[in-house]
């Protein structure tokens, strides 16, 4: 029994002593470990020099305004509009009715079109007044008002281009241009000058292609 207790006492022996032993090992790595980046910060603090930590700052977080969106599209139809300029010297005087009102209808259309829209068979929904308007500004804006009618549906729109009362000469002067350009424009497909209570001629009543696939 005096044996036994003689073996467990050595055996606590052993075990204390291999404890302090990688006790202090550890102690050594630790303080090595120490001295090493102790060196480290001194020769960077010599290679750099003083170094001041920044102060904190304030910053407020701030959304950024999103670009507006590029119109890609607009930018496309006026490109179009470029290049369905229409032209001044397009004879268009054979393709005229000789009637009162110089009226006009593509082949294929009947004439009892242009009696129909004379009579306010189709109503009215769009109108342009190219009053005051220079020739190219009045152009710009016809390409565009059809252009838009048609996408829209639009089958019957009038277009004032003025008497002349106020030009030199009394004449009219975008009348003859109107009429070359309507009759240029694909959409239409007929026109005739409109009643005196719709503008006499001062305006001309315009029937638009129906839209395909509509």
């Amino acid at each position: 029994m005096k044996a036994k207790s003689l073996d467990q006492l050595q055996a606590l022996r052993e075990q204390l002593r291999v404890q302090q032993a990688d006790a202090a090992e550890r102690q050594a790595r630790e303080a090595a470990q120490a001295r090493q980046d102790q060196a480290e910060a001194q020769l960077f603090a010599r290679s750099v020099g003083a170094v001041r930590a920044l102060p904190a700052a304030q910053k407020a977080l701030i959304e950024r305004t999103r670009p507006a969106p590029h119109a890609r599209q607009r930018e496309l139809d006026e490109q179009r509009a470029m290049q369905e300029a229409l032209s001044d010297d397009v004879d268009v005087e054979t393709l005229l009715l000789t009637d009162d009102g110089l009226s006009f209808r593509r082949p294929g259309i009947g004439p009892d079109v242009l009696t129909r829209l004379r009579r306010g068979t189709w109503a009215l929904q769009g109108q342009l007044d190219l009053h005051g308007m220079t020739r190219d500004e009045a152009r710009e804006q016809l390409v565009a008002f059809l252009r838009e009618s048609h996408r829209r549906g639009v089958r019957c729109v009038r277009v004032v281009h003025g008497k002349g009362l106020g030009s030199p000469g009394r004449q009219p002067v975008l009348k003859a241009k109107v009429q070359r350009w309507l009759a240029q424009r694909a959409e239409v497909i007929a026109f005739a000058q409109a009643s005196a209570p719709q503008g006499g001629a001062g305006a001309l009543l315009v029937l638009l292609a129906p839209r395909v696939g509509r």
